[in-house]
């Protein structure tokens, strides 16, 4: 396989496995580790390869364009690992050696950022190897590796314009005088002006701490375990969300988690999100695990008789669980994962007219969900530069709802199966932001999925969707929270919205003599749907008072003697840090009052801490 000419050629083989043993050095070997002079890999793609001379002119683009067709054949032949062999016998106009070893020693870093388990075989050794070939049809495929970008390519390097839209007036965003650091701080992650401190965000210390969730190391990286305490804020938030809304006339679904790929709408679908698939093949099928609800969804609306008369129409789902397979190095804590809670809704429209009064609903009621959870969100609005053209006074209008300056990005054309979006994200304790909820007008699924309504004149119409989380992931909601918390104790002590907090009131017994008033007590706050619990330990008052506001608990109440007799009680409020006289009732009022209109789910651990594991 002699390639004569200025491409780089690469040789893929799905191998059972390959054995190599280093013979002898050439001038040009590299310096090597006892273990590399012989090893053996099991169910890999093995990927020959020569650097030739034309390479040298772009490494940086060789790289790229070779790790894209590695990675496009890893996921068709779903090999364990990959092996990047030099193999300068496929080529007569090779690279100079330091060239190819530069170039060979960036394949492996770039598949390796990106989550792959990849080996390098040792440059400029004469080497024996043993290779046995899976025998499929996609186990030898070649590949020319082009300096060049395609036209294609090339078009979409059309950077985007970015603005600051306040009051219906376009800034430059180096120009602008922010009033919001959050603003300032999004602005520069979107213009990639941001420089990653390598940081860990402090939502990870603290949801361990907490003991809300971990990872979990016998699954793959990105996936977590729910301990009581988290799983009840996540099934709080999806409370939130489905009431929210079904409020507004969406009506829940539940559609299967894995599709084939043999539907070839679904794979067009599945194609705008490359590689970050989970995939898995049986006997018959070639199956992807979901990466959101839209698949289901649009079957569902489909093999639906739908007509004028019905839209708009919406149907929700909370995907428990949405997967996607994302970069590795960028997988941490909440913030992304590859397994996730997604609440999706999908809004059918007869027109373009419809989805954008639809759209501006949606828009405050993602806004109202910052209010509801505490979380101050920034907003980009997206938009293909035609779509604005067509719309910019709505474009105007539709920022407006929004409350506050915001960013604007025009596409220089449309990219994806939206014209419009709009993403709201919290920025984290570290400048970064955690994108939350959004909304998005599509104008391709339906034509892709077949989707039909019936117009008033009795023609078949494709309809325009809408896709919206009102939160965004739950996981990452819980991260943003947690942010939040982390941010407040700068000024003020961390806490949840009272709604979502496990536990909301904490009575402290002082002497063993104080328990029966104490349970007592708890009976009656239970009554009236509050979380409750009772610090019955052998400790210490000072030591249960630490323990309370290591927990986040609102309300702490110390019965004692004095408490026995005058039914009223010194309260301990956390987010004033007051202490204030009140009965039993008159708490109950003010938690009732600060958690109306929110869900409420019963404490899920048991009453007494003396009884309670550490997780």
């Amino acid at each position: 396989m002699i390639q004569i000419g200025d491409k780089m050629r690469i040789l893929l083989i799905h191998s059972n496995y390959i054995n190599y043993k280093t013979k002898s050095k050439t001038k040009i070997a590299e310096e090597i580790e006892e273990k590399q002079k012989s090893m053996r890999f099991e169910n890999s793609l093995v990927v020959f390869t020569a650097v030739e001379k034309k390479d040298e002119e772009n490494p940086k683009l060789v790289v790229e364009n070779a790790v894209k067709e590695i990675k496009d054949v890893f996921f068709k032949v779903k090999a364990d690992n990959i092996v990047i062999y030099p193999y300068a016998h496929l080529s007569s106009s090779l690279s100079s050696p330091d060239a190819a070893k530069t170039i060979l020693k960036e394949m492996k870093k770039a598949l390796a950022r990106d989550g792959f388990k990849v080996e390098r075989v040792p440059f400029g050794w004469y080497k024996s190897f043993d290779i046995s070939c899976k025998g499929h049809p996609l186990s030898e495929l070649s590949r020319n590796i082009v300096v060049e970008k395609s036209s294609e390519e090339k078009e979409e390097e059309e950077p985007s314009k970015f603005y600051i839209l306040h009051d219906g007036e376009l800034y430059n965003p180096a120009e602008y005088t922010y009033q919001s650091s959050d603003m300032e701080k999004l602005v520069a992650s979107e213009l990639g002006k941001m420089e990653s401190t390598g940081e860990e965000p402090p939502h990870v210390k603290i949801m361990k701490e907490k003991d809300l969730a971990d990872y979990e190391p016998s699954a793959d990286v990105g996936h977590l375990r729910w301990y009581p305490k988290g799983r009840l804020i996540r099934d709080l938030l999806a409370d939130y969300v489905y009431n929210l809304v079904t409020d507004r006339g969406a009506m829940p679904v539940e559609t299967p988690i894995m599709y084939d790929l043999g539907d070839e709408a679904i794979k067009g679908h599945a194609e705008k999100f490359g590689e970050r698939q989970y995939r898995m093949e049986t006997k018959n099928k070639n199956l992807m695990l979901r990466y959101a609800c839209c698949f289901g969804a649009f079957r569902i609306l489909s093999d639906t008789f739908l007509t004028w008369k019905n839209l708009p129409l919406a149907i929700y789902e909370l995907s428990t669980y949405s997967f996607r397979l994302e970069k590795r190095g960028e997988v941490v804590g909440l913030k992304r994962l590859r397994g996730f809670t997604m609440p999706d809704m999908h809004t059918i429209c007869t027109d373009l007219k419809q989805s954008m009064e639809e759209f501006d609903s949606q828009i405050s009621m993602c806004a109202q969900t910052g209010e509801d959870l505490q979380i101050n969100y920034e907003a980009i609005m997206r938009v293909t530069d035609d779509f604005l053209k067509d719309n910019r006074q709505w474009v105007m209008n539709s920022a407006k709802k929004v409350g506050k300056p915001i960013l604007l990005e025009i596409l220089p054309r449309r990219k994806h199966y939206w014209i419009c979006k709009m993403d709201f994200a919290a920025i984290d304790y570290l400048g970064r932001p955690i994108e939350n909820p959004t909304i998005q007008i599509d104008v391709e699924s339906g034509e892709r999925f077949d989707i039909k309504y019936i117009d008033p004149d009795e023609e078949e119409q494709t309809p325009i969707i809408i896709h919206c989380s009102p939160t965004g992931s739950i996981e990452r909601v819980i991260g943003a929270l947690l942010e939040n918390s982390a941010i407040q104790t700068e000024d003020k002590p961390p806490m949840l919205p009272v709604w979502l907090t496990p536990t909301q009131v904490r009575i402290l017994p002082i002497a063993e003599r104080h328990l029966d008033f104490a349970f007592n007590l708890a009976k009656e706050f239970k009554k009236n749907d509050i979380r409750i619990d009772v610090d019955d330990r052998q400790e210490t008052v000072g030591k249960k008072i630490r323990s309370a506001a290591g927990d986040w608990v609102p309300y702490v109440i110390v019965v004692g003697d004095n408490e026995l007799d005058s039914k009223e009680f010194t309260v301990n409020i956390r987010e004033t840090q007051e202490k204030v006289i009140m009965d039993k009732n008159e708490l109950i009022e003010r938690i009732k009052a600060e958690t109306n209109g929110m869900p409420f789910r019963k404490l899920p651990l048991n009453i007494k801490l003396s009884r309670r594991v550490q997780f």
